[in-house]
């Protein structure tokens, strides 16, 4: 009987590789979110460019991303190879670092910007896979929730750090930028030197190519009705620029709103890494499901108690659902996906869900103009029910795991 019971794992027996992804991870966030905290007030307020250039440059950007991550994905499954294609990803964003504090124009910062968002799009779906192929089967929640973890830890160290040197440097755009230079190219050099790719299986089949129609198929019916319900669950999460708007709309000072990013960030990277280990020892659906209900209670918190108390309480929740859930759709998307097609799987995967992330955004700001804030929150926690409702009908058919 003994030998039947399934050994509790410990997080430090997450594979140094998968460490290593998430450290990379974090100090290529710290880079990238010291200067794109300032980027939108830099462009406006020393190179003089309109609100609209603005919005071009950053939808550009994000665009950009979402349509090379299915190439890259795809070609990692080709080459059968996936840190080098991570690592090219990760050396484009470090060696375009440098540009922000030397562009003398915008038009450097436009190309700057769009070669970082290629550098992005390039290293997600590999470095995704890479995280999958480390991981024993019965740590994937964990590694993934791990990454994720360390990688929003990040998230809210950069704009921290901005704000600390600003305030020291008496803004210095300049200052802040160079020192944004470094944790970029400590992230590369970190996943050149201390990643290393496990051998490939070798009764793996070999991929000819992975987007055409007969592999896409392969990727199997429980991986896109992964991608289904997550991709409804997406229109439910709109932009967290929403949140920042809703904290100003209840009367929060300025000078103290970039505090709601960095309390859903904190939640966020804390709840990230116990939610993997829970989905490992129990259904990873009941857990994303919990992750679902989360966010609905937190929208109609948001939609109903318009107080700074009530958008503080929403935005706590609001960075628990994220921890709740952005690691284990990986992991399911890893769980689904045939080892030999998980980059082209992470590659939809992140296309489909940036796709639904701008229809989200768009939809909630049409709703916020016609019917209010409430009209936007209310709508998200309708668009999460439904996202519910999906999970609960096929969960039985994303619950059959491919064991490696």
């Amino acid at each position: 009987m003994a030998a039947e019971t399934k050994p509790t794992r410990s997080i430090r027996d997450i594979p140094p590789g998968v460490w290593a992804l998430g450290f990379v991870s974090m100090l290529m966030d710290v880079s990238s979110e010291m200067i794109h905290a300032l980027l939108p007030i830099y462009l406006v307020t020393v190179l003089g460019a309109s609100m609209v250039t603005v919005g071009v440059i950053e939808g550009i950007a994000e665009a950009t991303a979402s349509i090379v991550k299915i190439f890259s994905g795809a070609l990692s499954d080709w080459l059968g190879k996936r840190k080098w294609l991570a690592a090219i990803g990760y050396g484009l964003a470090a060696f375009t670092k440098p540009v922000f504090p030397l562009a003398p124009t915008v038009g450097w910062l436009v190309a700057a910007r769009f070669v970082d968002r290629i550098g992005k799009g390039i290293r997600g779906a590999p470095r995704d896979a890479l995280v999958a192929d480390l991981s024993p089967p019965d740590l994937r929640g964990a590694s993934f929730g791990l990454r994720q973890s360390l990688d929003t830890i990040g998230a809210f160290l950069g704009p921290l750090l901005a704000i600390a040197l600003m305030w020291w440097t008496a803004d210095n755009f300049t200052t802040v930028f160079w020192v944004a230079v470094i944790p970029a190219f400590l992230a590369f050099a970190l996943i050149v030197f201390a990643v290393r790719e496990p051998e490939r299986p070798k009764a793996l089949r070999t991929v000819r190519n992975p987007i055409s129609l007969a592999e896409i198929k392969n990727l199997g019916t429980a991986y896109w009705w992964v991608v289904a319900v997550a991709s409804v669950f997406t229109l439910a999460r709109f932009s967290e620029a929403f949140l920042v708007l809703r904290a100003q709309n209840v009367g929060l000072p300025i000078m103290l709103v970039p505090a709601v990013l960095v309390a859903m960030n904190v939640v966020y990277s804390l709840a990230a890494y116990p939610a993997g280990v829970m989905s490992d020892r129990m259904s990873r659906t009941a857990v994303l499901a919990g992750g679902i209900v989360v966010l609905i209670i937190a929208d109609v918190v948001l939609a109903l108690m318009p107080s700074i108390g009530g958008v503080a309480l929403g935005v706590v929740l609001w960075g628990l659902h994220m921890g709740l859930t952005q690691g284990l759709l990986a992991a399911l998307v890893a769980d689904t996906a045939p080892a030999e097609l998980r980059g082209t799987a992470f590659g939809f995967f992140n296309l489909l869900g940036g796709l639904a992330m701008l229809a989200a955004s768009v939809i909630a700001g049409a709703l916020w103009d016609i019917a209010g804030p409430q009209g936007t929150f209310l709508a998200g926690a309708s668009f999460a029910l439904v996202a519910l409702a999906g999970l609960l009908m096929v969960r039985g058919k994303i619950g059959q795991r491919i064991p490696a």
